[in-house]
């Protein structure tokens, strides 16, 4: 048991090469946050300009 406990501890550790498609999928989902971040940054504007526009013509 000794032994097979060293020999999974010290495989378990050795890190894999990040394949071509899992580099591309981070790429992808970081270019995907970003545009998302930007669009709520975008939404909470134009909503606050659209409320900004009713509140000053009901007065």
């Amino acid at each position: 048991m000794a032994n097979l406990a060293k020999t999974l501890v010290l495989t378990a550790l050795k890190p894999q090469k990040e394949t071509v498609l899992e580099k591309t999928s981070r790429a992808v989902k970081a270019i995907k946050e970003e545009e998302r971040e930007e669009r709520e940054v975008k939404t909470a504007r134009l909503r606050k300009d659209r409320l900004e526009k009713e509140e000053d013509a009901l007065l």
